[in-house]
């Protein structure tokens, strides 16, 4: 007869389509028991990686209050780190000329938190943007973003000093505390830079160099020169 079996096939049809269905719904159910094996098995170590990171996060962001020397004309260190480069370069942005230089590496593991190196103003706050090289390399500070911060001393009056906050290979945030106007005491907190890092001090020829390379020197405690 004319149509006969269409009904059967239709049937079959859907049978064929809730038999895929129960397929893919036990499949889903299989992977997702599967997964939830995998996710209860890694827990511990998901959750031991968290608590590491976690532990590692508030070592790095530490900010200890430093110890500030007294004394009139002293240049404190503003990071702490590792000295390994003292020389003299030419400044002219906002030196003027011919000055003294101390750059001091920071490693992961130091404090990332940056001291004004004296009392007085902040004339100068100036972003520059640039590559991320290892800041372990010295040039780093001609080729790598940083920001630069100037300072007019109360003591002597007037007297000018640079500070050149360095991004490296990890560290790529540089986070200022203070703007152009901002009157500064000696130690007080001025800036943070994330992750391993590089910090160039900017000294008059009159300044008298306290440090050499190699020393390992503590922001807004260590004596990084004196005024003459």
């Amino acid at each position: 007869m004319k149509h006969a079996g269409k009904a059967r096939k239709a049937a079959f049809k859907l049978i064929l389509i809730s038999l895929i269905l129960i397929g893919v719904m036990v499949a889903i159910g299989l992977f997702a028991a599967f997964f939830g094996t995998v996710m209860i098995a890694i827990t511990p170590f998901v959750i031991g990686f968290w608590v590491v990171f976690v532990l590692f996060t508030l070592y790095f962001f530490r900010d200890p209050n430093p110890r500030v020397p007294m004394g009139a004309r002293l240049v404190l260190s503003p990071a702490h780190g590792k000295v390994d480069v003292v020389d003299t370069m030419t400044e002219t942005d906002f030196m003027g000329g011919e000055v003294q230089r101390i750059s001091m590496f920071l490693s992961v593991i130091n404090v990332h938190v940056q001291s004004a190196p004296i009392s007085g103003k902040v004339t100068r706050v100036k972003y520059t943007e640039g590559q991320f090289l290892n800041a372990m390399k010295a040039d780093s500070a001609v080729h790598n973003e940083n920001v630069y911060l100037g300072f007019e001393a109360l003591e002597p009056a007037g007297q000018k000093l640079g500070v050149r906050l360095i991004a490296g290979a990890i560290a790529r945030r540089i986070v200022p505390f203070v703007v152009e106007g901002d009157e500064v005491a000696s130690g007080e907190r001025i800036s943070l830079i994330q992750f391993g890092s590089r910090v160039d001090v900017y000294l008059p020829k009159n300044a008298r160099i306290k440090v050499k390379v190699g020393d390992k020197v503590v922001g807004g405690e260590t004596v990084l020169a004196t005024f003459d």
